[in-house]
């Protein structure tokens, strides 16, 4: 019985859906019928989603480098950011929480939090298709009055947000906060190349690079040359300097 109870306590949130589902039932039976229903819908709409996203996601973490994110959806990119933001969440497709994987890679490598609030909500409520179909319902004037009123919006929120929340608030590592060396086994695809180019440093196991134990500092320019060879950019050098 505490087994049971222990199980029950580690998976409360879980535990509680079950039971409002199995309350809803017993009260009114249509309607839990239909929200079986409108789950099960839910989570295949999520089955065919959201590998595709991850995948998106993965790509373009090995495509897009890390300063590239930084200059545009940094620190220092301001308002170019901001519209960058905005121009990127309005020409998305899927539901919103097809977002989340993109915008926790995008924090990774240095977005703000501001600009991740803006890219969030312009998915939300300001899509180009979402705003396509409520001019064709609403009218124009409609669409028009709701957008500008929905941007400022989300400019306030999301500057408002930015004050409130800190890096070490988001349950998040972000790359600036990481130094030394890293190979991201779900990038390699073991061709040793690295090994190749610095072997004191890079060896592999089970076909997937990972990096010896060492008490010497690499040989920056042999390090970069490893880094540079590999194909699907899958070693991560963070540095004091660039961190």
């Amino acid at each position: 019985m505490t087994g049971i109870l222990n199980k029950l306590k580690e998976n409360l949130f879980l535990t509680f859906i079950v039971a409002t589902y199995t309350l809803i039932f017993l009260l009114r039976p249509q309607t839990g019928t239909q929200a079986i229903h409108n789950t099960g819908y839910f989570i295949k709409e999520m089955l065919l989603i959201m590998p595709v996203i991850f995948i998106l996601t993965a790509l373009l973490d090995t495509w897009v480098p890390k300063q590239t994110i930084m200059k545009y959806l940094g620190q220092e990119s301001k308002l170019k950011g901001i519209v960058l933001s905005f121009a990127l969440g309005s020409v998305s497709a899927g539901p919103i929480y097809a977002a989340f994987p993109i915008c926790v890679m995008l924090y990774k490598k240095g977005a703000t939090i501001r600009n991740i609030v803006i890219l969030l909500s312009s998915w939300a409520v300001i899509k180009i298709p979402m705003l396509i179909n409520e001019m064709k319902f609403l009218g124009p004037k409609f669409m028009i009055v709701r957008w500008v009123l929905t941007v400022i919006a989300i400019i306030i929120f999301s500057w408002i947000t930015s004050k409130i929340l800190k890096n070490e608030d988001l349950e998040i590592e972000n790359d600036e906060d990481k130094v030394g060396l890293n190979i991201n086994q779900d990038t390699c695809m073991g061709c040793s190349l690295c090994v190749q180019e610095y072997k004191e440093i890079f060896g592999i196991n089970n076909k997937k690079a990972f990096i010896k134990e060492h008490n010497f500092e690499p040989d920056e320019e042999k390090l970069k040359k490893a880094i540079e060879h590999c194909p699907v950019n899958a070693i991560e050098w963070f540095d004091k300097e660039s961190a």
